[in-house]
């Protein structure tokens, strides 16, 4: 891959996009080989959490690659959001936690990448933004949808409609991000949540991560009963019976199998 490189190492991903002259812009084939590489994990039964960062220390993601869209006729700009959309959204659906480790700027499409992630950490030089309306348009990635839900409707608005930029700190005391950490200290802390997350029962992981996305915009009667649809299958797994007969026990258990 030119843009995203790819590791993973003790059951966790590491996602870096790669286009440092850029600051990291989304590019279509950026965008084209992150899909395929969360088709990758999505089949990689030996991961259970991923990171994704930016290279170098000033961006994570400093937007979508404007070159790329100033041309674009409506049924084209379509095309793009559609694909773009498609890409964040299916981070969400994938069974492992994602966690963003944000360094430096993750303005538009780097903010709506950030937000489709499970968990966000920001080194302290963060700096967040959606500028959309500066330049003559609005999100197309989710970021309209995900940053009300995220730090509430009020806030996402003033947000989107003035393109104001905000820093980490800010970013924290609002909920948009849930660590702020030293630039140094980035993907160490990163590398130690996912390391704690991957040390958990995977199946029972993934059943959290999706009765926490499919039941978010329901009513609370019709959420629960998601939740208990889920929680029965967990009974079904080996992981279950073998950590809570240890528990009974008093026996200390040794590892998740994944089954």
């Amino acid at each position: 891959m030119q843009y995203v490189l790819y590791e993973a190492s003790q059951n966790i991903a590491i996602i870096t996009l790669s286009r440092r002259e850029a600051l990291n812009a989304l590019n279509t084939a950026m965008m084209e080989e992150l899909a395929g590489v969360f088709k990758k994990i999505a089949k990689d039964k030996n991961i259970y959490a991923a990171i994704i960062t930016g290279q170098g220390d000033k961006s994570f993601v400093a937007g979508a690659d404007i070159s790329e869209m100033k041309d674009l006729d409506q049924k084209r700009a379509h095309k793009f959001a559609a694909f773009g959309s498609s890409v964040f959204r299916s981070i969400e659906k994938l069974r492992v936690p994602v966690i963003a480790a944000i360094n430096g700027y993750a303005l538009g499409g780097g903010l709506e990448l950030a937000l489709a992630c499970d968990i966000r950490i920001a080194s302290e030089d963060a700096i967040f933004g959606l500028p959309e309306v500066g330049l003559g348009i609005i999100c197309g990635y989710g970021g309209t949808q995900r940053l009300p839900r995220i730090i509430g409707p009020s806030r996402a608005k003033k947000m989107i409609y003035t393109a104001e930029r905000i820093d980490a700190r800010a970013a924290l005391a609002i909920g948009l991000v849930d660590e702020v950490v030293k630039k140094d200290e980035l993907i160490k802390r990163a590398m130690s949540l996912a390391s704690v997350i991957a040390s958990r029962a995977p199946i029972a992981v993934a059943c959290a991560k999706e009765a926490v996305g499919s039941g978010i915009d329901l009513g609370m009667d019709d959420a629960c009963l998601v939740e208990t649809d889920i929680f029965c299958r967990c009974f079904a797994t080996q992981d279950q019976k073998a950590v809570m007969d240890a528990f009974l026990k008093k026996e200390k258990f040794g590892k998740f199998k994944n089954r």
